[in-house]
């Protein structure tokens, strides 16, 4: 039997290896680094760190995740930390800024420790002896919250938004975030649970952070396909479609041979009846408001606009999801099987223009339970740092919901 051999590693001239103590100072001295980076955003006074990728964008924020997730960090102990930041911000959705400044002063500590002669393991043990009666303590501070306290869950929202670039627009910004959790919420036998995602934000530059707004609905950033089409339906009937309204090709390669003129014509009439139908089933269902996934023909958008039929093509996939939620629509995939029972309520669906761009507004829903927050400010910069103060709000409003 062979002998087995030590495989050869080959590294460049500037490779550095480290071992033992030297290793664990390296990799404390990495996490502390990034600890200390972000430490001067933390509190009233925290400073706002500006951050140029390597494509040039620029990022102004001090929210320790942002700037964790902008950095370019190789080292595998920082990468850690980093890993720190985000499972805060994914559990909480705030506090991670202090999170990673914690555990830099723990690392601290622990180099003088290891200094001592102590080891790891026992600095890890007790580590998490001293987590665990954190936890009792904390427990035995903590205050049971109601979701109809509006006074406490306020005060949490303010206390996440306080020392970010939005914190003049505080009131305004605690009053949409609250309202867009309770909103959302769904109490499952007393059990509270807030699901996020259906909290959809857009952002447009321009007006005051006052104008921004909490829709009771769905904001889609698109507008009408045909400007032959109502530009606002009031009781709107909405069917969701995530289905193509075009001219479908066969699946298999098929070549249609066409001899006369005759042939010809009778293929393109063919052609537009298809088209027609399709228009015919959406309105014989009572639909006034369609919103489709894909692409929609142009000679069925004609139709439609003869209908009096408001339509949006190519909607994303979660504005679909949430439109569900909000109107209580079903998506449906054959034009064929739509039905009155499928469609969804609205009671007002309107374009709108906000700033350069035209946005679809489906309002006035049903306690529906996906809402949209549009956010307004005079910068780029500015709008994208109230995006992430609103988002740290929400996040910490949801989770105190739910615990």
């Amino acid at each position: 039997m062979a002998k087995m051999k030590q495989p050869m590693q080959v590294t460049s001239e500037e490779t550095q290896r480290f071992l033992g103590r030297d290793a664990q100072r390296m990799n404390i001295l990495a996490g502390r680094i990034v600890a200390e980076t972000i430490k001067t955003t933390l509190g009233p006074r925290g400073m706002d760190k500006m951050l140029v990728d390597s494509l040039g964008d620029v990022v102004i924020t001090n929210d320790g995740a942002t700037i964790l997730d902008e950095m370019d960090i190789a080292h595998p102990a920082a990468k850690m930390i980093v890993e720190v930041a985000k499972t805060q911000d994914d559990e909480v959705g705030d506090g991670t800024t202090t999170a990673v400044v914690l555990t830099g002063e723990l690392l601290k500590n622990a180099e003088v420790l290891l200094d001592q002669n102590v080891h790891p393991t026992i600095i890890a043990s007790g580590y998490k002896l001293a987590a665990e009666e954190a936890e009792k303590i904390l427990n035995s501070m903590a205050t049971k919250v109601e979701p109809d306290d509006d006074k406490i869950l306020r005060q949490a929202a303010e206390t996440a938004m306080t020392g970010k670039g939005a914190e003049k627009a505080k009131d305004t910004l605690v009053a949409l975030a609250v309202k867009a959790v309770r909103q959302v919420a769904v109490n499952d036998n007393g059990k509270y649970f807030v699901d996020t995602e259906n909290i959809k934000v857009e952002k447009k530059e321009g007006g005051s952070v006052e104008d921004s707004a909490l829709i009771q609905g769905i904001i889609i950033d698109k507008e009408k396909v045909h400007p032959g089409m109502p530009r606002k339906i009031k009781n709107a009937k909405i069917a969701l479609l995530d289905s193509a309204m075009e001219v479908h090709k066969t699946e298999t390669d098929a070549e249609i041979r066409i001899t006369s003129p005759d042939q010809m014509q009778a293929f393109i009439e063919q052609e537009e009846k298809t088209l027609k139908d399709m228009v015919e089933n959406i309105a014989k269902s009572g639909a006034n408001v369609l919103f489709c996934q894909k692409g929609i023909d142009d000679l069925a958008q004609h139709y439609l606009a003869k209908k009096g039929i408001f339509a949006v093509r190519r909607a994303k996939k979660s504005d679909m999801e949430r439109l569900s939620k909000a109107t209580g629509a079903k998506v449906v995939t054959k034009i064929e099987d739509l039905s009155p029972e499928d469609l969804g309520y609205a009671g007002v669906v309107e374009e709108k223009k906000v700033g350069k761009d035209k946005m679809t507004f489906v309002e006035e829903c049903k306690n529906p339970k996906a809402v949209s927050l549009l956010l307004r400010g005079g910068t780029e910069h500015f709008v994208d740092s109230v995006e992430r103060a609103l988002e740290d709000a929400i996040g910490v409003v949801a989770t105190i919901i739910k615990d």
